[in-house]
Formats: C-alpha cells, structure tokens, sequence
C-alpha cells in the first residue's frame, strides 16, 4: 500500500510542515497512540499528519538514512496499530503503508483529521488503568489538553470543514480515474504505478477522497473539487473569472474570460492565463550609466501566490467565483468570505496574518503537494518580497466588519502608470479572448495546414490534449476555422485563420515586437 504524497519529500517536510510530522525510531505503542489521537482531533485544521516509524530524530528532524524497523516485525507492529485504533473514542484507524528508503523497513502512519472529533485516548495502557484524556498538537508536540483547549476542542465537533465532508449528493462514478492518476503522476507517488491495476474503491479509500461503508460509499467534497471534470455541478461558482476594463469599471466595455474545472487546473489555466495576457515588462534605460532597469507592471509571483491563496481559503458553500479585475491602474483579485475575525484591521494594515486555523485543510494538502502553496503562513510574506523586489506600491487589503470578503488590491508600479494616457488598449482587448495556448497557435500559422502539421510546429506530442487545448478552443474563439467544414473528419481536412483570427495574430506580433 502506498500514499498519495511523494515519500521523499515527506520525509524532507518539502511539502507537509514539520508540525505535522512525527518521527519515532522505534515502536512505542503509547506514544503512537496519544499522537493518533492527536491528529484525529486536528485542533487548528491543518488535517492531520504523519507519524513515520523506523526514522530517528534529532530536535525535531529526522536523521537519514533511517534506522528502519525489523523486517519480522512489520505485520506484528501493523496489527498492534489497527488494535490501538479500537482503543481510541470514537474509534480512529489511520492510514498505514509501509516502505523500504536506503534498504531499511520503515512504516508511515497517515493520520488524516477526523470526522467525529473530538476524540480520546487512555493516558496510559497499563493494565488497570482507564483514565481518557483528550490529546492535541501544540507546535510538534503532542500534548494533554487542557482545560481551555479541551472546550475549544469541543466547540469544534460539529464543525467538519467543508472540504472533508461526504457529499451525499454524488457517488463514485463521479470521481475521475484518469484525474487522479494523473494527479499521482505529477506529485510523482509512488501510488501511480498501483494505481493502474489497484481497486477503484480502494484506490479512493487510500486517497482519503471517499468515506462510508463499500455498499454506500460516497465522495468527499475534496475528492469531487479535484478529481470531478466539472466541479462547479457540485458546487456552483467553483471557477476563476477574469475580467479586463481597459477603460476602467464604469464603461461598457470589457472582456471576460471564465476558468473552470478541477481546483488545480483551473488555477494553473487561470495563473498562465495571466502571466501570458496581462503581466507585462518595460526596460528604463539611462543616459548616465550602461545598465538599464527592468520592470513588469505586476510583479507575477506575487499575483500567482495571491490567486492561489483564494482558491485555497475561500468558502465552497458560497456561490460566488474567485474574480480577477484588471483595470488601468490597478489589479484586483476578489473572494469570499473573508479573513478570521481574530485577525483585526490593524494587523491586515500592518501585513500581519497569523491565524493558522484553515478553512480548507484538504485543499491546502492537495495544493501544497502540487507546490502551488504553502500553507505555513508564507504567503504574505511572499507577495510582498516580490512586491519589493519589482519596486512596486505595495498591496491594500480590504474586507468588511462582517468580513464576508476579502479583496487584494495590487496597484500598477508607477514606471506603468506614468504612460497610461498614451498606453494603445487595443493589445489588451484582442488578446484576453483567447487562451495562452490559442496564442501559441497563431503565433504559428501563416497558411493552411494539417492537423498533424500544426501539432508538429508547436513540438506537442499528446493528440488528445492538442486537439482540445488547442485546435477546438481556436474554433469556438472564431479565430480559426476548416477549409471543409461540412466534413471535419475527412483526411484533406486543413485549418486557417479567420478574419477575426488574422487581426489577434497581427496583435498578438505587435505585442511580442514591443517585449523585445
């Protein structure tokens, strides 16, 4: 049995935070138990963590190559963890997969949050004993909760975060197998290679994307998030919509374009999207000196962390998408709601976000093994190096009282906003109707071509993603067509640009000439 996350990178904390790591050399039955019971309660909804047995640790870290556990003990210490599981109230069982690093046995325990928390653990498992106690993480410390933890603990029973919980409305057919392998392959699991001939129920089960017993098994809402072709059936407004006013909000005009889709995806299109069509770069050159200064109107590793913290924290429940306002001036990246009420107005004044309870604590996992986030309350900091480092205005946070949204604002850097009069729109206004790789494609084209002769000038080898990324987001743009369109599988079927196609290619050159 192997695990949705990349062993080596867990072993590192790469992509799971050392809070949420556990090592222990050797088997202390106790011990796992009181840090199970931990994890389950999930007190700050970071969902759950990993306890690695076989692995010694030096202040917190491990020490590589492992120790390893005894071959001969492996099953034995397997057993003994599914017996500690019924010891738990409610009962808990974690997730367990054993592996071999340098030529040593180690066991990997994944304890995810649980549903029915709080739970409870024997303080000890001496015969006799039967006092329970409630068990949190505080730091990467497993402790005893006290009084004031112990009702907050309680507070939190009913309240699953969305993410996590069953969706009764759905079932498995609705999940994905080409999505999740997919999703393997890219965090590079060593689940993928199982995955191809492994149960499809199993494969779910293992994922932590499904719950219920085998005869009414049902999707996690995460599961569906990620692995649904068309999240937004299931949960209305899952998409990024990003919207241009060249002649700032108050005019007619506009352009729109609407990303949806898996969570993942959908940012990726949405965040190349961006990076293509609206991050831009101007060179100050000066009569003084040889070297000249570079600038983009946005700095994108700032908007990118933006974007991909409000598909991380925004709420599910409500109907209403992520939104991306490009205007003359400035860039605003909208959500719902907003942040924890215990962070007050100065400290979003001051940059200071230091609520660790998430919203969304297993979107973040997902997102956090894709490297597309953190999630260790870095991404404040982040924007705002690369705010600096661009030597742009810094970013204006705004929510409500009520904090029922939460809008990031990036104004232009000033080397921009010095030329906007003057600034030709018409660039803008052609190019955010198409895709990034719509663009390559006309970047391309000069005549009639082939399916085939297309796909080869752009060096893509998938038929299947060229076709639909590609040659049909072209077609229903209005930008290409088929020289016989009554017969769109025939063997002398050819592609050309339309009129409308001519005039964006034609744009899109002037913009790329202007880049150099």
């Amino acid at each position: 049995m192997k695990l949705p996350i990349n062993i080596h990178d867990l072993l590192t904390a790469r992509t799971v935070e050392w809070e949420r790591l556990e090592f222990k050399a050797g088997w202390n039955p106790e011990a796992v138990l009181h840090t199970l019971c931990a994890f389950a309660n999930d007190f700050h909804n970071l969902g759950g963590g990993y306890i690695i047995l076989g692995v010694k640790e030096n202040k917190g870290r491990p020490v590589l190559p492992p120790k390893g556990l005894p071959v001969k003990q492996i099953d034995a210490i397997q057993k003994e963890i599914v017996s500690l599981g019924y010891k738990i109230v409610p009962y808990y069982h974690p997730i367990i997969a054993p592996y071999e690093i340098d030529g040593k046995q180690i066991l990997v325990l994944w304890a995810s949050g649980g549903q029915t928390r709080p739970y409870k653990a024997p303080v000890s498992l001496s015969k006799g004993q039967r006092e329970y106690a409630y068990f949190i993480r505080k730091g990467s410390v497993t402790v005893r909760a006290g009084h004031p933890d112990e009702a907050e603990l309680m507070s939190l029973a009913a309240t699953v975060p969305f993410d996590d919980r069953m969706n009764q409305a759905a079932g498995l057919a609705d999940l994905d197998l080409g999505l999740i392998r997919a999703y393997l392959k890219q965090i590079n699991s060593d689940l993928f290679t199982e995955s191809a001939e492994m149960d499809f129920s199993r494969l779910c089960r293992q994922m932590n994307i499904v719950d219920g017993p085998d005869e009414w098994i049902k999707p996690k809402n995460v599961g569906l998030m990620f692995f649904n072709e068309s999240p937004s059936r299931f949960f209305p407004q899952t998409q990024i919509d990003v919207v241009h006013f060249p002649q700032g909000p108050d005019a007619d005009a506009f352009t729109e374009k609407i990303f949806k889709g898996p969570l993942h995806i959908m940012l990726q299109e949405a965040i190349s999207y961006i990076q293509s069509m609206v991050i831009t770069e101007k060179v100050v050159k000066y009569p003084d000196r040889p070297e000249a200064d570079r600038f983009f109107n946005y700095p994108f590793a700032a908007i990118e962390e933006a974007l991909c913290n409000s598909v991380y924290h925004r709420s599910y429940e409500i109907r209403e998408p992520v939104e991306v306002r490009v205007l003359p001036d400035r860039l605003t990246i909208g959500s719902f709601p907003g942040p924890d009420r215990s962070i007050r107005d100065q400290d979003l004044r001051e940059f200071r976000f230091l609520s660790r309870r998430y919203r969304n604590r297993r979107v973040g996992e997902f997102l956090k093994e894709l490297e597309m986030t953190e999630g260790r309350g870095t991404g404040i900091p982040k924007i705002l190096r690369e705010i600096r480092k661009n030597r742009s205005p810094e970013p204006i946070f705004h929510t409500d009282d009520e904090r029922t949204f939460f809008l990031v604002e990036f104004p232009i850097h000033p080397v921009f906003a010095e030329t906007l009069p003057s600034t030709p729109e018409v660039t803008m206004e052609v190019t955010m109707e198409v895709t990034m790789e719509v663009g390559k494609l006309l970047n391309v084209m000069t005549g009639e071509h082939s399916r085939k002769e297309l796909q080869e000038m752009i060096a893509l080898k998938n038929v299947d993603y060229f076709r639909k990324a590609y040659l049909l987001s072209a077609i229903e743009a209005g930008v290409v067509e088929m020289t016989i369109p009554n017969k769109p599988k025939s063997r002398l079927q050819k592609y050309r640009l339309t009129q409308k196609g001519r005039k964006m290619k034609m744009e899109i050159d002037k913009k790329n000439r202007a880049r150099s």
